[in-house]
């Protein structure tokens, strides 16, 4: 299953060559990423940070009135780590394919922790990939 958001675009978020700035892109899936993790029903109250974002740009994107769409899904669970995946996108016209590797994280104990059992079953309900936890066995196994 994937997580879709409605990403609004902005006058300031274009450039000067007329279409959305690149850097703009992590805002927007920054976006779709707390409107994904930070829900009512399921919520990393614990916290987490970024660790990598992985970004291509496809085509440009032109500001418009209409929101784009960003479909999120998570294509790795580790112990303590995990990646989500996105596509911005208007329908089967794609902008930006992404990845964000996310890390469990213990503000008060300032380091890494790992992933809880709500959180992985959370998680697991968006894999694409019936494989997306073997990765957290290996490293239980490497532990």
């Amino acid at each position: 299953m994937r997580h879709l958001y409605r990403c609004p675009l902005r006058w300031a978020d274009m450039d000067a060559y007329g279409h959305v700035n690149n850097v703009v892109f992590l805002r927007y899936l920054e976006e779709a990423r707390i409107d994904f993790l930070f829900r009512p029903e399921k919520d990393f109250k614990q916290g987490s940070v970024v660790a990598r974002h992985e970004i291509d740009y496809k085509r440009q994107l032109v500001h418009r009135q209409t929101p784009v769409d960003i479909e999120l899904w998570v294509t790795e669970i580790r112990a303590a780590s995990f990646t989500l995946s996105y596509e911005v996108k208007d329908g089967d016209l794609v902008y930006v394919r992404a990845a964000t590797v996310i890390v469990p994280f213990d503000f008060e104990a300032q380091r890494p922790r790992r992933i809880t059992a709500e959180e992985r079953a959370f998680l697991l309900e968006y894999t694409d990939d019936a494989g997306a936890d073997a990765g957290a066995e290996e490293e239980a196994v490497a532990a």
